[in-house]
């Protein structure tokens, strides 16, 4: 999981406070971990630092001023590269791509041309597992098993999520 990225996707609706940004996190892709206030605040000061996001409105708040964290065309366009770079395949890959469709859909981006990339990345990796299947010992074939259903599982997310891609637009735009 990205949280830089992450939160440069979110930023990508709009300008934002920290807090606002922590909740949308932790309600759509922390499940069970919230991402701490701290960490939220050192990613956004690495952020401004690389020229990604920049400081907009401070407001006065009842403890510190509250600011208001604007992307930059910089900080958008990695939010563009890194939505349609396909995830690699790996035992978590469910968090990340449905991170990306998440965003993709709040941005009023593709998000299905994304799932397509996905499935065509994951089909080009099980015909290397196969192949390494039919010619490997015992143990390769095993690991190529092994690969092999994790990415048929994905695969299912994948048409699973394709067909459920209105519902989900319709709760993510509501947030």
């Amino acid at each position: 999981m990205s949280v830089p990225m992450t939160l440069l996707g979110l930023l990508g609706r709009e300008p934002s406070h920290g807090y606002d940004l922590k909740r949308d996190y932790d309600t759509f892709f922390s499940r069970g971990k919230p991402l701490p206030f701290g960490q939220v605040y050192s990613t956004l000061g690495r952020l401004a630092r690389d020229g990604k996001i920049v400081i907009g409105e401070v407001e006065p708040g009842v403890g510190p001023e509250r600011k208001r964290y604007v992307i930059t065309d910089q900080g958008a366009t990695d939010v563009d590269s890194w939505l349609t770079e396909p995830v690699e395949a790996e035992p978590n890959l469910q968090s990340v791509l449905f991170t990306k469709v998440v965003l993709a859909l709040m941005l009023g981006r593709p998000a299905e041309e994304y799932l397509d990339a996905q499935r065509a990345a994951h089909l080009r990796r099980m015909k290397e597992l196969t192949e390494i299947r039919r010619t490997g010992d015992l143990v390769d074939t095993l690991l190529a098993d092994h690969g092999l259903f994790r990415l048929e599982a994905d695969l299912h997310w994948i048409d699973t999520t394709v067909a459920r891609l209105d519902a989900l637009r319709k709760v993510v735009t509501r947030a």
